[in-house]
């Protein structure tokens, strides 16, 4: 029975019942799985199925049958030379095999989730940077390339010894159970990498469910690394301990999930929401946890089929973020959905009018919650059959401290209520001085060394409610005068064919940045640019902050859990505003692609043809703060 968790008060009387250090809680992942396989052994824990049909084959694991599988996983890496401080590695969309190499992976050693849809040298890049020694990842499949990647940053990562593949072809029924083998791409090991190539499965087999071969380990220990971003660039790679991990299942189980719940989860396994909040919540709860398709949310039909995938599996709980949220409200609700208690929003800010349009449509309860990969996620969320203020993301949870900090020239000041300066967490989930595995990137990441500076702008309200305004990096600076983009997103937002909206500051020669934004519409939705702007300026009240550019986009970029990605809107920002700058004064010249560099930031790149021009170009792009290469 979930604790009442109403309000800041009863948050509170959960927080003094003992410090965190003293609760009875067991030290490692494989002693929580062994605690729930031996409580609720024949009740289900993981549900896959490979297409999204409402009647579809599925596979459902009990916790008998996970424990007894992760056993085998661990030992099975520990005989691949896998030992505590040795790396798994798995590049895989969503299947059952995703979660046993999350949970053997850590009871071997340390498990890194790598995002599948990363490009070859990302990957590549990753895996030198956590060292990995083996790696799981596809057989090669239609309509996916993860195969093929996967085996090109192999080449490039020598200390990987060998990759274990995963066929999905046992999921699927007759008639494409007899198709795939003659349409299944060449493999793709013909790139001739160094490493040996086994068989997840067959592996698997050879070794004993009943026991582990080794001695499970003694204390907390780093047992995952979890990537941040990458979608350009080389992400940050952030360590995570058993016990911020046995920490968030212990908030799922005390707060919200019994062993009676089913959570609908079509999020990626790659991702802290999926894996550390909603299968470590499983771990302490004993709940069933469903995940449809490999992609998940992008998977083919999940949309138009979810609300009957809900009805097939009694759905409790769905798990959902904006962008997921923003499709699911255009879908009419075709099922019997009673069962639904609540849907629980993280990974990005639900604009207030999304939040309104989908508990209107649906007549589900959303509570949205906080978090970030480097605090092995968990830090708030509305209360649960409590007050919520819809923009919040409400109290934070028990034993997680949140201050909001202001910097001046005498150290960090802590903010008056309501006032707004950079959100910073101690928690059980945040690892003092070491959550990046590259050390020069902990400098300056903590206050009083304990406080996490999350990068994130917000306040907290006269009733504890935690409000988050923005992201310190994406503040708008137009002419030393702060704009926070959360206020033109959510002006915009509120308008009826509007489905999401991303605001960033563009170049400007005279202010360094002006504010524009880029509008995804709802489907079938029809709208011009110029009423959107006419829409700003009546709802934007600070006039500083309305927008000077509104584009229409098809699809704005996002990351792989639905957050808008702002680094590719700015880049297209930089090209539309030097572009036009260069044209304004005759030139031939054009920015042909803008770069992401490590030192520089966003770099302005420009045709090499125009090389005549440089003295001209110089002083056009000079003006503005961003700076510019020749195309090599």
């Amino acid at each position: 029975m979930a604790s009442d968790f109403s309000s800041l008060e009863a948050r509170n009387r959960i927080d003094a019942e003992m410090p965190w250090e003293d609760r009875d809680l067991p030290g490692t992942i494989y002693a929580r799985l062994t605690q729930t396989a031996q409580s609720y052994p024949d009740r289900p824990a993981f549900s896959y199925q490979i297409t999204s049909g409402p009647k579809d084959k599925a596979e459902t694991l009990t916790w008998r049958q996970t424990h007894e599988m992760t056993t085998q996983a661990a030992n099975m890496f520990r005989a691949l030379g896998i030992h505590e401080t040795d790396v798994v590695a798995y590049i895989m969309p969503n299947a059952n095999e995703t979660v046993l190499a999350f949970l053997g992976g850590m009871v071997a050693g340390i498990v890194n989730p790598i995002n599948p849809l990363l490009e070859p040298e990302q990957i590549a890049a990753i895996l030198r940077e956590t060292n990995a020694k083996v790696v799981v990842t596809l057989k090669s499949f239609p309509k996916t390339d993860v195969a093929q990647k996967v085996a090109e940053a192999v080449r490039h990562a020598p200390n990987v010894n060998t990759v274990l593949e995963v066929d999905l072809l046992r999921y699927l029924t007759p008639p494409k159970k007899w198709i795939v083998p003659f349409i299944r791409p060449k493999n793709p090991t013909a790139v001739a990498h160094h490493a040996d190539l086994l068989d997840f499965n067959t592996e698997l087999a050879k070794y004993p469910s009943d026991r582990l071969t080794f001695e499970d380990s003694k204390g907390d220990r780093v047992a995952a690394y979890f990537h941040t971003g990458g979608t350009t660039g080389m992400p940050k790679v952030a360590q995570h301990k058993y016990s911020g991990m046995i920490y968030n299942g212990w908030l799922g189980a005390r707060l919200l999930f019994s062993e009676e719940d089913t959570i609908m989860c079509p999020l990626p396994l790659f991702h802290v929401f999926a894996c550390q909040v909603i299968v470590m919540s499983q771990l302490a709860s004993g709940a069933h946890g469903v995940y449809p398709t490999p992609a998940g949310y992008r998977g083919e039909g999940v949309f138009d089929n979810f609300w009957k995938l809900c009805e097939r599996w009694k759905i409790s709980f769905i798990i959902t973020v904006p962008t997921a949220v923003s499709v699911l409200m255009q879908r009419k609700v075709d099922a019997d959905i009673s069962s639904v208690r609540m849907a629980f929003s993280g990974s990005a800010p639900l604009p207030v009018e999304l939040y309104k349009r989908f508990e209107s449509a649906a007549g589900v309860e959303i509570v949205e919650g906080y978090g970030l990969t480097e605090a092995t996620c968990l830090v708030s969320v509305n209360p649960v059959g409590g007050i919520k203020k819809i923009g919040s993301v409400g109290i934070p949870f028990p034993h997680t401290d949140v201050k909001i900090l202001r910097a001046t020239k005498d150290g960090p000041v802590e903010c008056a209520i309501d006032e707004v300066g950079e959100i910073c967490i101690d928690s059980p989930g945040v690892f003092e001085g070491s959550t990046y595995t590259e050390q020069d990137k902990n400098h300056d990441l903590f206050h009083h060394d304990i406080y996490l500076r999350t990068g994130d702008l917000g306040r907290i309200d006269e009733d504890g409610y935690l409000w988050i305004t923005g992201r310190a990096k994406d503040l708008i600076i137009r002419g030393g005068h702060n704009i926070d983009p959360a206020e033109i997103e959510e002006a915009l937002a509120g308008h009826e064919a509007v489905a999401m909206v991303g605001a960033i500051g563009q170049p400007d020669a005279h202010a360094g940045e002006i504010p524009c934004a880029y509008v995804e519409l709802v489907e079938g939705a029809s709208v011009s640019p110029e009423d959107l702007m006419a829409y700003a300026k009546v709802h934007i009240h600070e006039r500083a902050a309305i927008p000077k550019h509104v584009e229409i986009m098809d699809e704005l970029p996002k990351t792989a859990v639905g957050k808008v990605f702002k680094p590719d809107l700015r880049k297209r920002a930089i090209a539309r505003i030097y572009n036009a700058a260069l044209e304004k004064e005759g030139l031939t010249a054009r920015v042909l692609e803008v770069i992401d560099d490590k030192r520089r930031g966003l770099v302005a790149r420009v045709d090499p043809r125009a090389k005549a021009e440089a003295e001209q170009i110089g002083h056009v792009l000079g003006r503005f703060t961003n700076p510019w290469e020749w195309v090599e």
